[in-house]
C-alpha cells in the first residue's frame, strides 16, 4: 500500500512539474512572439535581425517584408488575438491599414498572420499568411500586365531579400492608382 501511495505521489509530482513547465514555456513563447512583432513594426531592421538571429532561413523574406510594410505605411490596428498553436508555435495575427488597399479604394483592413516557431527560447522560423481580398490579387496581375515598368526592376527578388522592397511596394501602389484612374476615365458603354 505504501508503494502505491508513493507511486501516486510521484505521478502527481511529475504531472504537476510538467504542467508548470508547459505553462512557463507558453508564457515565455508568447513574450518572445510579442517581441518579434514589436521589432517588426518598429521598422528597425537591426532590431528585427537580432530577434531572428536563430532563424536564418526566414531572414530574407521577413526583413524584406518589414521594409515593404514600412514603405507601404502599414499602421497596426489590432494585434491582440494571438494564441499558442502547439508547444513551439505561436500564431500572431496583425490587422493593418496600408497604402495598397487605400490605392484600390477598398474599405478593408488586411490581417497578416505570423506563424512563429520557437524552440529553446529562440525564434527558429517565421512564415506569414494574409487575408488579402481577390481584388488585391487581380490588381497585382493588372499591374504586371499593363504597367510592368512600375514593378519589373523594383520587384526583383521579391520576398527573397530583394534589394528594393520600398520601390516595389511603391510601384505596386502607383499601379493600383493607375487602375483607379483608368476606371474613372473610361467611357461609359
Amino acid at each position: 500500500m505504501i508503494k502505491l501511495k508513493q507511486l501516486i505521489y510521484l505521478f502527481l509530482l511529475i504531472s504537476f512539474s510538467c504542467k508548470n513547465t508547459t505553462q512557463k514555456d507558453t508564457v515565455n513563447n508568447m513574450a518572445i512572439a510579442s517581441a518579434f512583432v514589436d521589432a517588426f513594426y518598429s521598422f528597425d531592421s537591426d532590431s528585427l535581425h537580432a530577434v531572428l538571429s536563430e532563424a536564418e532561413a526566414s531572414q530574407p523574406e521577413i526583413l524584406y517584408y518589414q521594409k515593404w510594410a514600412e514603405c507601404g505605411h502599414y499602421e497596426v490596428l489590432q494585434r491582440d488575438s494571438h494564441f499558442v498553436k502547439n508547444d513551439s508555435t505561436v500564431i500572431f495575427p496583425i490587422t493593418v491599414k496600408d497604402d495598397l488597399m487605400g490605392a484600390l479604394h477598398i474599405d478593408f483592413n488586411v490581417t497578416d498572420t505570423f506563424h512563429i516557431v520557437i524552440r529553446d527560447g529562440k525564434i527558429r522560423s517565421v512564415k506569414t499568411s494574409s487575408n488579402d481580398p481577390d481584388e488585391y490579387y487581380d490588381a497585382k496581375e493588372w499591374v504586371k500586365e499593363h504597367r510592368p515598368e512600375y514593378i519589373e526592376k523594383a520587384c526583383e527578388g521579391i520576398w527573397e531579400g530583394g534589394p528594393t522592397p520600398c520601390e516595389c511596394v511603391q510601384g505596386m501602389v502607383k499601379g493600383f492608382h493607375a487602375i483607379k484612374e483608368q476606371e474613372t476615365t473610361a467611357p461609359s458603354p
